[in-house]
């Protein structure tokens, strides 16, 4: 499978709800590579690696996220796959 690399900008309440660390754990799962981490205007940037099949369901669970989060909206942008990451860490 190709790898693919997608960031996600995901807005909404998605700060202070343990989103990072749950994404973490869910990329981690899936065997993606990348991180999560606080923007200064409220939202969580995801940058993943991986299989496209692997990504979609990662975006899918970003959709919902962790029980105390609200999703509003996800930005979906594809880059080119750098393969920097050995692991999926909360920045």
């Amino acid at each position: 499978m190709d790898t693919q690399r997608w960031q996600l900008l995901i807005s909404g309440r998605v700060q202070g709800v343990y989103y990072r660390a749950s994404t973490e754990q869910k990329a981690s799962d899936l065997g993606l590579t990348g991180y999560a981490r606080n923007l200064s205007d409220g939202r969580v940037e995801v940058v993943a690696e991986g299989p496209e099949d692997r990504l979609s369901e990662l975006k899918s669970w970003c959709s919902d996220g962790p029980p105390e989060a609200r999703v509003d909206d996800i930005d979906v942008t594809t880059q080119p796959p750098t393969g920097e990451f050995s692991g999926f860490s909360v920045r």
